[in-house]
This record gives structure tokens, C-alpha cells and sequence, in this order.
């Protein structure tokens, strides 16, 4: 009896394993096909899998790798546009006024911008003095990671007070009494703006003037820092030229070997090495891989494209029955981090939008710096095209302590857009200031309609746009529901 069961149990194993040996061989066979991407012969790759396989791995990791650092590039693109037309860190500052006749990402028209640029590898820390008065601020550094705020929504409360920023990993002494930013780079913008609030824009930039810089260590030859002008026709302080080729990453080269690493992109790094960008190391792509970055940045860029302008996250959504987005999606401290992970898809579509992070910028509850509504869609859900003409229907009063405004842009740059009006922005402090009654009707299109004139933007035929809705200071009802814009509805 015993002999039986072992002889039983005996073909079975026989019989099971030749099952076995013969899935093998099947999916031996079915990966040894020549038409396979990815074929195997007696479990080894082929030299053409081999291939195949490398490639999809740099491309895959290029591609992430290119929208992981898109914030830092981005912002190397600022950085370059400043000392281009003028600026030079630590010494001359820049003054510019937001309007279409340069390439800026997502810039408002409502005040002033001051740039002041630092390089903090010459001098070491550097003081920021502040006076008191309504100055909104807020530093970067160039991996465009958040520093501090500084004015109204700083921590001196537009009281003014020193603030000091020191170089990454500095250990040295700082003075009692002293605000202190730490950036992860040498290399920072602060912009500063003040708000006018006699409508003045000539106050505004005397206030945003009276700022003192200097180092901490001042030496004897210190000179105050001058200013200059960026408003000129043509400057570009935006990455458009080299997003979407080899240059992109000829620039991500040069911030890695010139700036300290951030602890906290070190597996970022890591991928970046495999791809032939390593600090201490010289970048010199063969031509298999500068076809692999080419093409990486062109499909990281369409992707972050989609993720702005297509988002599908249910968060993005303000209200159920309007079609305006939260052009910022992570709102809890201006740094996209969770409670669990840091929110890159977030992080991605602000920044290809927009520059600068900030909590002040991002955060939804009244008496906050600002907030930010996106509109690209009329109220059918169709986008916006520039052949059309549409209303808008804002109520008044809008919940705003400070001021709001509707700023037009050209979605292929980002940047305001530029037409025969040579205007994108219509504002509470400006055009609208007089406006009253329960509501105000704004147009947008190629034409605008008769009598329309002071409440119109242009828009391009054939061109797509998106819009800003700006709320500064605002209030309680722009966040709980009892007040919202219409949307944009055609006119035909």
C-alpha cells in the first residue's frame, strides 16, 4: 500500500514537473521573439535589448529628473535676466513694473517689483533693514525653495526690523533681535513690493528704496548698492528658450557645480549622475544621450504643460458650479509638503505657471497676503480662445482689504500678454477704481465692444489665454462660497 501511494505521488511530481518545464520554455519562446522590445534568449538579454533597455531607463529618469529640478532651472532664468540687463548682486538692485513688454512668468501689473539680487559666497550674511510701512516681501533661493517673508507677511508685521540671511551651512554668530532666512544656495532673489496706497506708484518705489542692504561684516570699502530699470522692451527672465532643449540641461549643470548640494535632493542627485551631471565632474553628453536629454525635456515640459492647463486632481476645483482652479493646489505652508510627502505633482504645476513660493502666497484664509484663481475655460468648460469675445460679471464689492485685479496671459509664454493695446491687467487701483454698483462687467477678446473701451483686454485670434483673478488681503466670504466672479460666458 505504501509502495502505491509513493509510486502515485512519484508521477505526480514527474507530471508537475513537466508542466513547469514546459511554461518555461513558453515564456522563454515568447521572450525570444524578434519582435519583442524586450527580448531574452535563455534568460539573457539580446544586444538590442540591451539597447532598448538603457534607453527607456535614461529616459524615464531624464524625465523626471527634468521636472524635479524645472523649479531651479526656472529660476536660473530670473537670475540670468537680471544680471543681463543690469543687476549685480549685492550692488545694483532692479525696479520693474509688471507689463507685457517682457517675458516674466505670471507677473501682476497691480505694483512694482523690486529685485534685489544677493551672492551671499562675497560678503557672507546679509542684512536686510526694513522700515515700517506696507511692504510685502518674500526671498528665494535658486533652487527656488522658500527663505522667509519680510514685511506685512513677514514676522515684523510691516513694523519693519533687520533680517539676516546667511549662506547655507554658515555657523558663525548672529546678532540678538535678527529675523534669519537660511536658502539652501549662495545665490538669492528678494522681491520686494510695496503697496500704494495714495495710488501713488512713485511712493511705492521710494518705500521700496529706503530698504538697507549690507553685509553683516560691512568692509571699509562698502558703497550703497544703486538701482536700475528693467523695464525694457525684449528682457526675458524666464527659462523659454532653453526649456525644452540640451541648454536646459547645460544650466542645471552649471547651478550643481556652482552652488552647495541640498541634503535633501541627494537621491535626485543620484539620478542626475546617471545622466552625466555630477558636481566636481564636467558635462559632456555623447550624442545616444544628448538625444535622450532632447528629447526628455521636450516630453517634460509637454507633461507639466498638461498638469497646468489639464489638471485633473478633484482639489483644483473652488467652486462646483464655476470653472475657475486653484492655481495653487498645496496651500498649508508654501513649501507643497504634507503631512506624509512632499506633493510634487503641486509643486510641478504652480511652477510652470508661476515663480516663487511663499506661505503668505498660498494660503487660504482671510487676512492672508493673497490668493490666486486660475480661469482658462468659459463657462461651458471649452478653453479660451483668443478669436472670442467674452464677459466676465465680478459682484461687488469684491471681498478684498487691499485690492484685486483680472490679469490676461499668453499661455505658450506665461507672460503677459502682449498686443496693440500693450496692456493685460485690469485693476481695482487703476481702471476699476471707480466702479461701483453690485456687480462690473470685464471683456476679453480681438474687439471690444462699443462703450467697453475702459474694461476690455485684447486677446490674440487664434491664441489661447489664461487668466489671474488676484484678491490681496482677502476676505472671509472668498473662501467660504458667499462671494464668487462668474465665469467667462462668450459674446455673440
Amino acid at each position: 500500500m505504501n509502495v502505491k501511494i509513493y509510486l502515485t505521488a512519484l508521477c505526480w511530481c514527474f507530471l508537475l514537473a513537466s508542466c513547469t518545464q514546459k511554461k518555461i520554455e513558453n515564456v522563454t519562446a515568447s521572450n525570444s521573439k524578434s519582435d519583442s522590445e524586450f527580448e531574452f534568449v535563455g534568460g539573457y538579454p539580446t544586444e538590442t535589448t540591451i539597447k532598448n533597455a538603457y534607453d527607456e531607463a535614461d529616459l524615464n529618469r531624464a524625465i523626471q529628473t527634468y521636472r524635479f529640478f524645472y523649479p531651479s532651472v526656472s529660476f536660473t532664468g530670473t537670475w540670468e535676466g537680471n544680471l543681463n540687463n543690469g543687476v549685480v548682486p549685492n550692488k545694483t538692485f532692479a525696479i520693474l513694473d509688471g507689463t507685457p513688454n517682457q517675458l516674466v512668468f505670471t507677473p501682476n501689473s497691480d505694483t512694482k517689483y523690486a529685485g534685489l539680487v544677493f551672492d551671499l559666497s562675497e560678503y557672507g550674511p546679509m542684512v536686510v533693514d526694513v522700515p515700517p510701512g506696507p511692504l510685502m516681501s518674500v526671498a528665494n533661493d535658486l533652487n527656488q525653495l522658500y527663505i522667509m517673508d519680510i514685511g506685512l507677511p513677514g514676522p515684523d508685521k510691516g513694523k519693519g526690523g533687520k533680517h539676516i540671511i546667511v549662506p547655507p551651512g554658515y555657523t558663525g554668530k548672529i546678532p540678538a533681535g535678527y529675523f534669519v532666512g537660511k536658502p539652501t544656495t549662495n545665490r538669492l532673489i528678494l522681491m520686494l513690493r510695496a503697496l500704494p496706497l495714495d495710488g501713488k506708484a512713485e511712493t511705492a518705489e521710494a518705500l521700496m528704496k529706503s530698504v538697507k542692504v549690507y553685509p553683516l561684516n560691512k568692509p571699509a570699502d562698502w558703497k550703497e548698492p544703486t538701482w536700475v530699470s528693467l523695464n525694457k522692451k525684449g528682457a526675458d527672465f524666464t527659462p523659454l528658450s532653453w526649456e525644452n532643449n540640451i541648454k536646459y540641461w547645460e544650466k542645471l549643470n552649471d547651478l550643481i557645480q556652482k552652488e552647495p548640494g541640498n541634503p535633501a535632493y541627494r537621491i535626485m542627485y543620484g539620478e542626475l549622475a546617471e545622466l552625466g551631471i555630477e558636481k566636481g565632474k564636467s558635462f559632456n553628453p555623447d550624442a545616444r544621450m544628448k538625444a535622450i536629454l532632447e528629447k526628455a525635456a521636450q516630453k517634460g515640459n509637454a507633461i507639466m504643460r498638461v498638469q497646468s492647463f489639464a489638471d485633473r486632481r478633484p482639489d483644483r476645483i473652488v467652486w462646483k458650479d464655476r470653472q475657475w482652479e486653484w492655481a495653487v493646489l498645496r496651500y498649508a505652508n508654501g513649501t507643497f509638503d504634507t503631512e506624509n510627502y512632499t506633493d510634487l505633482y503641486a509643486r510641478e504645476k504652480w511652477f510652470y505657471q508661476a515663480q516663487v513660493e511663499s506661505p503668505a502666497m498660498f494660503n487660504r484664509a482671510p487676512g492672508a497676503g493673497s490668493l490666486y484663481w486660475l480661469g482658462m475655460k468659459d463657462n461651458n468648460g471649452k478653453y479660451l480662445d483668443g478669436s472670442k469675445t467674452y464677459k466676465l460679471t465680478v459682484p461687488l464689492p469684491v471681498p478684498a482689504k487691499l485690492f484685486w485685479s483680472v490679469t490676461v496671459y499668453d499661455n505658450a509664454t506665461r507672460s503677459e500678454i502682449l498686443t496693440n493695446q500693450d496692456k493685460a491687467a485690469l485693476r481695482s487701483m487703476f481702471e476699476l477704481k471707480d466702479k461701483k454698483g453690485s456687480s462690473v462687467e470685464l471683456y476679453f477678446g480681438p474687439k471690444a465692444p462699443a462703450g467697453k473701451e475702459n474694461v476690455w483686454i485684447q486677446t490674440l485670434p487664434d491664441k489661447g489665454w489664461f487668466t489671474y483673478f488676484r484678491i490681496y488681503g482677502p476676505e472671509a466670504p472668498a473662501f467660504n462660497g458667499s462671494w464668487k466672479p462668474g465665469d467667462f460666458e462668450e459674446v455673440k
